[in-house]
């Protein structure tokens, strides 16, 4: 074997344990996210925290959600980006709180969340399957699934003001579409080195991960047994 093929080759073998070791942290990482988001979740059930429940806490979680995620960008090389992380799926958690407050109010509300919970699981589970074993370039999607992004913010700050029932059906829908499909270029990407931080790549699939769940259980609450 030559000298430049040896070094190929360990230039190969080099990529893929690199590769490996970043998507290996990245699991690791997202299991542990979903320890303070659950807290954060009881948290805001327990105090009834509703204040983001309104255009100003709109604003407000707008606020503080980006300057969490600027921090974590700004500490992605070390320890501090793993604190700043999980305090910010804590503060995702305290999000979820108007929304498990009105599904908890059905009769089967604990079982419509472990539903949202568990199709969101096979959500991950199948789109991370693909994007390992499967050799096509889903790097379109991603492209595709931020034009969808776009005109989903629009439609939903339409909604806002319009309220109307059945539009919202369709947006939970294709927000589930639409993140899925974030999901699998995201995973992708770490799968195949284009991103090599495991900070950033637990936060773009975190996040991808709350959306789905998110719009699940909104969907799954029409469903919803009155008390």
């Amino acid at each position: 074997m030559s000298i430049s093929l040896q070094k190929n080759v360990g230039l190969a073998s080099s990529s893929l344990a690199v590769r490996h070791r970043v998507l290996r942290n990245t699991y690791w990482l997202l299991a542990l996210s979903m320890i303070p988001t659950v807290l954060g979740a009881v948290v805001g059930v327990q105090l009834q925290v509703t204040i983001f429940n309104s255009m100003f806490g709109m604003l407000l979680f707008l606020g503080v959600a980006f300057g969490f995620i600027w921090a974590i960008e700004k500490n992605k090389n070390s320890g501090v980006g793993v604190a700043v992380l999980l305090g910010f799926t804590f503060f995702m958690g305290l999000m979820l709180t108007p929304l498990l407050m009105r599904t908890l109010h059905y009769a089967n509300g604990a079982a419509l969340i472990m539903t949202a919970f568990g199709g969101t699981a096979a959500v991950m589970v199948v789109m991370a399957s693909i994007a390992t074993v499967s050799k096509r370039d889903f790097s379109v999607v991603g492209k595709w699934a931020f034009s969808g992004l776009i005109v989903l913010i629009l439609a939903s700050i339409a909604n806002m003001f319009f309220q109307v029932a059945l539009f919202q059906i369709v947006i939970s829908t294709v927000a589930v579409a639409i993140f899925s499909a974030f999901l699998l270029y995201d995973v992708q990407r770490v799968v195949n080195g284009g991103e090599t931080n495991y900070i950033s790549a637990t936060l773009s699939i975190y996040l991808n991960l709350y959306n789905i769940f998110v719009n699940l259980l909104s969907l799954l609450g029409l469903a919803g047994d009155r008390r």
